[in-house]
């Protein structure tokens, strides 16, 4: 016991313990969950043994460490660490990170087999959060990296029989089903799929099917219509077995084969809904990039969308990337210390902590309208209109109703030789664009629960619960939604992209 203290900085945490001298690998650290992990595991574990990170190399970077020290060293999220123990990030990266350079999506991760086998006996855990988040890409590009790729962990485990697997999976798994969506292996909503008597969905044939699918639009199209069919098919798919886009579709999928696959051996599938800007760590309101909910809060504030499908009774799932961060971290040290079996969390807010579309629209919009000025590359002016959400049926009738009468007129203006484009008609079709690819989740017809992941806490500690903390009971969505959601949006995602594009042919050179 005391030597455990010692190692453990003479605290009483479970997690630290667990992972006191262990290795972990992570990929899709170039994403936002995954940087966010990392971050955590370094500032708050300092025993950890190593931390291995596959990063597949680009054009510009041919190898993951340059890959790494160019574009994910660089990054705002460990701004905490370079300013609170700058010589402690400095010997980690020099002394406990280490980088294969690979392919998730190819077999062996594209490493000779006794690479691929060394890397499988120096590791005791992979956090695979590597995925293709994109709603309606290509089929075949989601199944390959969503489905298919986790072969290549499955076969990780096979060469190290001790591995704990962690798979970052999505609570949209669920699909079209609705009501109480618990901690379990989800059934299809529409197209039948057999299912084994040990409770995973036999997906091999279907798989095929798809292959095939995908072979005859690729023998059919090129180019651009190619891409375009490979879309459509997706989505025709997805809907198919009950899912309302490829991204989705693809996941439950993946937590298929690996259920199969890891059968009798550690492996945790963590399912966040809908992951947002940080609430605590590494800085309140850290994100990069745009998500889901922030593409539509971006149109409505250039003015651009003023009507959105939805239903504000309906409890729109969202999470801070931080307590997702901590919940796999949780869930690493659970498969490294408790009896082999398979898990499944969910991390989420929509049971303990709900908030309603109509709510998160009204924080949001006073917000606006109270404090615009705060936000400078959010809000260009003071919105004047108000963000409604109707049903979609009336949504649906709306847009034709308006579009076409807007459509004539453009018509007519060309045929006079103007070529102006009308900017009501163009804002028009960014509303349907984002409503074909985000509608589904503003209109929610179920409630995502996570007694286990709770449960897991409790089991942890005390300690445990305030170094990694998991439940959304803790999120004042008044405070999150307008003080620091906006904030950090405003920040860190869209001052970093203003960043990247300097106006000017000045800040170009200061950028430069």
């Amino acid at each position: 016991m005391a030597k455990q203290q010692k190692r453990t900085g003479g605290t009483s945490s479970k997690v630290l313990a667990q992972l006191s001298g262990k290795h972990v690998l992570i990929t899709g650290t170039t994403g936002f969950l995954g940087k966010v992990v990392l971050e955590k595991l370094i500032r708050a574990v300092p025993d950890i043994g190593g931390v291995h990170l596959l990063i597949r190399g680009n054009a510009r970077r041919n190898d993951a460490r340059c890959r790494f020290l160019e574009e994910i060293a660089t990054s705002s999220v460990f701004d905490r660490l370079r300013q609170e123990r700058g010589k402690v990030l400095e010997t980690f990266l020099e002394d406990r990170l280490h980088f294969t350079t690979g392919e998730v999506t190819q077999p062996l991760f594209g490493l000779q087999p006794d690479a691929f086998r060394k890397l499988a006996g120096s590791i005791d855990a992979v956090i695979n959060s590597a995925a293709s988040v994109n709603f309606r890409e290509e089929l075949d590009k989601a199944l390959s990296i969503n489905t298919l790729s986790l072969e290549n962990i499955a076969e990780l485990a096979r060469l190290n029989p001790a591995l704990a697997v962690v798979q970052v999976s999505t609570c949209y798994v669920n699909g079209m089903n609705s009501g109480q969506i618990t901690e379990s292996v989800i059934k299809p909503a529409g197209e039948e799929i057999p299912r084994s008597s040990s409770g995973y969905y036999e997906i091999d044939e279907l798989v095929r099917l798809l292959n095939d699918s995908i072979a005859d639009v690729r023998s059919r199209y090129s180019d651009k219509a190619l891409e375009r069919k490979l879309v459509d098919l997706g989505i025709r798919e997805a809907n198919r077995y009950g899912w309302s886009d490829t991204y989705t579709f693809t996941k439950w999928l993946g937590e298929q084969l690996l259920i199969k696959a890891l059968e009798g051996r550690a492996l945790t599938i963590v399912r966040p809904s809908i992951i947002e800007s940080a609430l605590e760590e590494p800085a309140p309101g850290w994100i990069e990039g745009v998500k889901v909910a922030d593409a539509i809060i971006l149109a409505y504030a250039r003015g651009k969308v003023t009507v959105f499908p939805g239903k504000r009774s309906g409890v729109i799932d969202v999470i801070p990337v931080d307590l997702v961060a901590n919940s796999i971290i949780l869930a690493v040290a659970e498969a490294l210390g408790e009896p082999v079996r398979q898990r499944i969390y969910q991390c989420c807010s929509g049971s303990s902590n709900p908030v309603t579309l109509g709510e998160f629209i009204d924080h949001l919009m006073e917000e606006a309208k109270s404090n615009y000025a705060e936000y400078d590359l959010l809000f260009s002016r003071q919105p004047v209109k108000p963000f409604i959400a109707v049903n979609r049926t009336l949504f649906d009738a709306m847009v034709s109703g308006v579009r076409f009468p807007l459509s004539l007129a453009r018509r007519t203006m060309r045929m006079l030789g103007q070529n102006h484009e009308l900017k009501m008609l163009r804002n028009l079709d960014t509303t349907r664009a984002l409503a074909t690819i985000f509608g589904f989740y503003t209109a929610p017809d179920y409630i995502f629960h996570n007694d286990e992941l709770l449960a897991l806490a409790s089991r942890m500690g005390k300690e445990d619960k305030v170094l990694f903390p998991v439940d959304a009971r803790k999120i004042d969505w008044a405070v999150y939604l307008r003080k620091i959601h906006l904030a950090g949006l405003n920040r860190y995602a869209l001052k970093a992209k203003n960043k990247l594009r300097p106006r000017s042919s000045r800040a170009r050179k200061q950028a430069a």
